[in-house]
């Protein structure tokens, strides 16, 4: 087909957007895709908006690109469509906007000459199956969108609508061709991941150990899980060998005032129950923890850092409370100044680093890697417990499972020669 327009994908945010990217790319059948921003026809922006701060990242490429491209045409999709779309459009800083439950339409749509503002519905749950995943080893695979939590830091529910759960056969005919294209490692994502099932009379269980006996699945991890979602039948299934040995358990906070002014459903209590349980297991275990929250006082801080050093914690996703604007946490007083919630960051995270460096100590042999696209001889994945280690070989070992046990740990991170 002559003189195809040509389209550049840019993605901010999560491995729910990386994957929603995948999505709209294999559906692109009359477009030619480019790894070229300054050259490309349409720009398909898959924006994030989980904070202001990620809005505004969002805006400040739209207007780099309007300079550096100025005839390209913008296409806003992802979350940000669905906050900050309208008022763009309206502004003529796009020449189109996408809504979630459009992006399977995207080929149709980019073929529409006049500007457009598709923003459709919060309740589609898209059918694609991705069976290619550009330049990587591991698949992601979106088994849900949407949350029912109403965390009051929280805009997620407000873009993406309530929990829906695909369909489980749309996701083992995802699995079974990624196996048979030679994937072996699968990683589940959506919106909140653990409430996978709950609409369809099915659960993250059930879905997990039909997983396990499609040929090829040699290990599965989950992106994240809510405490409550834990129930017996998953736990059940930790002592099975392809399962990942590294949960990540969102927590958000260990002191109980603050989970309580955050509107979680979690307490300390039945948290470190569940953690210690967990690792007895064997398993790694990470979390997400927000610092600087408003009302964090220094005797809530004080609290929850000694609560941290009790946990058995592996590895953790620490954010300095940012302000959304439209959530119920953004009205909360006090505000927590900036250089105390940076501080309190670098508290916990160095805190857990220790933790995790003394966890790599005792477990550096049995070491399962897949490793991943390398340069000059060194490569890098992710074992069981989500560790990265970088190999050095003369031999190209890109996509490859290694089995390590001479490794060599050091505060920074694990590395091995073959």
């Amino acid at each position: 087909m002559p003189n195809r327009k040509k389209v550049y994908f840019k993605t901010f945010g999560c491995r729910t957007n990386q994957f929603d990217t995948q999505v709209m790319m294999s559906k692109l059948s009359e477009f030619q895709m480019t790894t070229d921003e300054n050259s490309s026809d349409i720009i398909v922006v898959n924006s994030c908006t989980v904070t202001n701060g990620a809005d505004s990242s969002v805006r400040n490429y739209i207007s780099s690109m309007k300079r550096k491209n100025p005839d390209a045409r913008v296409v806003l999709a992802g979350c940000g469509s669905h906050s900050k779309g309208e008022s763009l459009f309206e502004d003529k800083k796009v020449f189109g906007v996408i809504g979630h439950s459009e992006k399977e339409n995207i080929n149709e749509i980019l073929k529409i000459e006049k500007p457009f503002y598709q923003i459709g519905d919060l309740e589609h749950i898209d059918s694609t199956i991705v069976e290619e995943f550009v330049g990587k080893s591991r698949a992601f695979i979106k088994i849900q969108e949407g949350c029912d939590f109403r965390c009051s830091y929280c805009i997620i529910p407000a873009v993406r609508g309530d929990a829906r759960s695909h369909k489980e056969e749309t996701i083992l005919e995802q699995i079974s061709k990624l196996a048979s294209n030679g994937f072996g490692e699968f990683i589940l994502t959506g919106t909140n991941v653990g409430s996978y099932g709950q609409d369809h009379h099915t659960n993250m269980a059930t879905l997990l150990k039909k997983m396990s006996m499609i040929r090829g699945v040699r290990r599965i991890r989950i992106g994240s899980l809510e405490p409550i979602q834990i129930d017996d039948e998953f736990m059940e299934l930790l002592s099975e060998p392809w399962m990942a040995k590294h949960l990540h358990i969102a927590l958000q906070h260990t002191s109980d005032k603050m989970l309580e002014v955050m509107n979680r459903r979690n307490t300390f209590k039945t948290d470190i129950e569940l953690f210690n349980k967990i690792a007895s297991k064997g398993y790694a275990l990470g979390t997400d923890f927000i610092v600087g929250h408003p009302g964090e006082d220094d005797k809530e801080w004080a609290q929850a850092i000694e609560r941290v050093k009790e946990m058995p914690l592996t590895h953790v996703h620490a954010f300095s409370y940012s302000k959304r604007d439209n959530t119920v946490s953004a009205t909360m007083k006090p505000e927590i100044r900036g250089n105390i919630a940076k501080e309190r960051h670098r508290e916990l995270t160095a805190l857990v680093k220790a933790k995790n460096y003394a966890f790599r100590r005792s477990h550096h042999s049995n070491l399962e890697v897949l490793l991943e696209n390398g340069k000059e001889g060194v490569y890098s994945g992710f074992d069981q417990y989500f560790n990265k280690v970088e190999v050095s070989s003369e031999d190209d070992l890109s996509s490859n499972w290694v089995l390590l046990n001479n490794v060599e740990v050091g505060s920074d991170g694990n590395k091995a020669k073959l």
